[in-house]
Parts: C-alpha cells; sequence; structure tokens
C-alpha cells in the first residue's frame, strides 16, 4: 500500500505535485521511425499524440511499433527490451524495419486515452496505472492537458514522503509540449534563452592580465565539470526510478537466456544479464564489493526479479549467479552486473 506524506502530517500530494510538465509529443503525422528515435533519444517508452490545436488525441508506445503478426512482434519486442534495459545500439535490422515503414501516429495510436485528473492522489493514480497496466498516464485539467504522471513519479514520491519535510519549493514552470521535429513549435511559449553576454574588451598585455584570462578559463571548466556532472546524476536517477517500476517480462528473460546460450557457443563461461546502478542496492553496493554473502538480500526492483527468476529457474539446473561491481568511479561503487556463470 501507498503510504502518502498526508500520513506524515504534511499537505496531501495530487498527481499535479509530481507530474512531468514538459511533455515529449507527437503529432498525429508523426512518421513512425522519428516516433522510435524519440523514444530512444528520451529513454521513454511512450508519448501522447497531440493535434495542432493542443488537444490529446491518443498515445504512441513502442509496443505500437510492433508489427501485427504475433510471432514476428514477439521477436521486435526482444530487440526493443534489450535496448531500453541495457542503452545498447538498436538492431541494424530494427531501424530498417522501423525505417520501412510509411505509417504514422495516427494509424497507430491507441485511443481513447486513459488519463488522470490533476486532482487526485497518489493511491488514486497508483490505482489507475495498476489496473490499467498502463507505466504512465496524462494529467487533465478541465478536460485539457497539462502534464503526464509515471510510475517513476510515484516511486520517487513515496521515497521522498519518508524524508524530512524540504522547504518550500518555488512554483513549477508553466506546461509546454517538447516535439520531435524543429518545425513544430511548441502550443505554449517557452522562456528565450537571455542574450549572451559581449565579450569583455582585452586586457592590457601583462602578467595580471594572463592571470585574469586563466582563471576565467578555469571557471568555465569548473563550470562545464559540475554540469557534466549534474547530466549524469540526473540520468542515473531516472534510470534507478525506471528499474525500481519495471517489470521483468518473460520475453526479456528469454532474451538473457538467448544471449547466455550465444555466449557459451563463444568458449565463454559466464555472461552479464544485467547491468544496473548499485544505487539499486539497499546498501549501495558495499555487500557485492565485500562480497558479503547476503548480497541478495540488499537488491531491489529489476535486480531482485532477475536473482529470484535465476533462483526458481536456474540453480536447480546448476547455473549460479555472481554480482560484481564493474566500474569505481570516483573511487567508489557505480555499476554492478549480474553474471550467469557455468564454467568451473
Amino acid at each position: 500500500m501507498i503510504k502518502t506524506p498526508t500520513e506524515r502530517g504534511r499537505k496531501p500530494l495530487k498527481a499535479a505535485d509530481i507530474m512531468t510538465r514538459e511533455v515529449i509529443a507527437v503529432r498525429p503525422d508523426t512518421p513512425t521511425h522519428s516516433i522510435a528515435m524519440l523514444l530512444l533519444k528520451h529513454g521513454i517508452s511512450a508519448a501522447p499524440v497531440v493535434d495542432e490545436g493542443g488537444a490529446l488525441v491518443g498515445m504512441v508506445s513502442e509496443g505500437d511499433l510492433m508489427p501485427r503478426d504475433e510471432s514476428e512482434r514477439e521477436e521486435r519486442r526482444d530487440w526493443w527490451l534489450r535496448m531500453l534495459a541495457e542503452g545498447e545500439e538498436l538492431s541494424p535490422e530494427f531501424v530498417s524495419h522501423v525505417e520501412s515503414q510509411d505509417r504514422t501516429a495516427r494509424q497507430i495510436m491507441s485511443a481513447p486515452v486513459i488519463t488522470v485528473p490533476d486532482t487526485a492522489d497518489l493511491v488514486e493514480v497508483a490505482e489507475v496505472l495498476s489496473t490499467q497496466r498502463i507505466k504512465r498516464a496524462p494529467v487533465l485539467r478541465e478536460g485539457r492537458m497539462v502534464g503526464i504522471i509515471s510510475r517513476a513519479d510515484l516511486v520517487r514520491a513515496v521515497a521522498q514522503a519518508s524524508e524530512p519535510a524540504p522547504e518550500p519549493a518555488p512554483s513549477p514552470g508553466p506546461f509546454a509540449f517538447i516535439f520531435p521535429s524543429d518545425r513544430l513549435e511548441a502550443l505554449h511559449p517557452r522562456p528565450q534563452p537571455a542574450a549572451p553576454t559581449p565579450p569583455a574588451p582585452p586586457d592590457v598585455l601583462s602578467a595580471e592580465g594572463f592571470r585574469n584570462v586563466v582563471h576565467r578559463h578555469e571557471r568555465e571548466e569548473t563550470s562545464h565539470r559540475e554540469e557534466a556532472h549534474r547530466l549524469a546524476r540526473e540520468k542515473r536517477h531516472h534510470q534507478v526510478n525506471e528499474m525500481l517500476a519495471a517489470d521483468l517480462t518473460d520475453a526479456a528473460w528469454r532474451h538473457m537466456l538467448h544471449d547466455a546460450r550465444s555466449a557459451a557457443g563463444k568458449g565463454e563461461k559466464e555472461h552479464m544479464l544485467l547491468k544496473f546502478p548499485c544505487e539499486l542496492c539497499t546498501d549501495h553496493g558495499r555487500a557485492v564489493n565485500m562480497p558479503d554473502p547476503g548480497w541478495p538480500a540488499t537488491l531491489r526492483g529489476l535486480p531482485a526479479q532477475v536473482y529470484l527468476r535465476w533462483k526458481q529457474e536456474l540453480r536447480p539446473h546448476g547455473f549460479r549467479l555472481t554480482a560484481r561491481v564493474i566500474d569505481f568511479p570516483d573511487g567508489v561503487p557505480g555499476d554492478i552486473g549480474l553474471f550467469l556463470v557455468w564454467g568451473e
């Protein structure tokens, strides 16, 4: 059961409080290959379809991009799941398949769309996502789309509910659509970036002037590094939330085993089934790094599901499962790999 901030004496959160306000959207005439590249670029599994007047007319997901034939559809879904779960390059066959289609969002989208009102509380939102078996839903206010809410948003909100009440946050920005093509303009104006500051006049030729140039360069480099680190943290945080909310499907599991069999055919004695951030361990990977035999108990989300699937289906047949920290950014555990082992 979801424990909302209301139970901790805070103002109850509504869908409007945690939804994403900048929504990646497509037009009804957007071609399927553009939709596929859009979902890949932004790491999302679906996007709303919005007409020229700003009205929500449908929703298109990675499943809608699959062929109608069941066997071929299952095969394409394996490729798609691998791409989303492991961040690998798209198969050339899949790219060729998508680019060969001449369908548009209007032809493949799902309609009508399952939505939630902006006044819905977190429990109501969770019930809609669960009963309808969807990962995200558009948020409406007086019949107009004002945002989108996902399982990851719910996980993040519940996690923050156990933390001390923060200082009041500034009012969120206005709602806006973001379209995949520069020729399509957002339906709501977005703030324009400030005009660049004109270059300062050249310093007088002196050692002090050269030192000022060095200091400016160092400040710029520091700013660039901090921005790169900020973007990396945001991407990692998004990945953690997605893997906490994800389900291990039968198709994804079969693909993992197919890759493991291929590795054995190449003479390898183990295969990495899943790579994931150490934040998906309750101790941030310390037990895995020691190693501590109790490391499986620290797993959460998708890694925990992979472990349970191995325990039920593969361990009885002699397979082992190990975990290793595979990189150490800044000297601390980073990503962790789950390895299926069959060698001596």
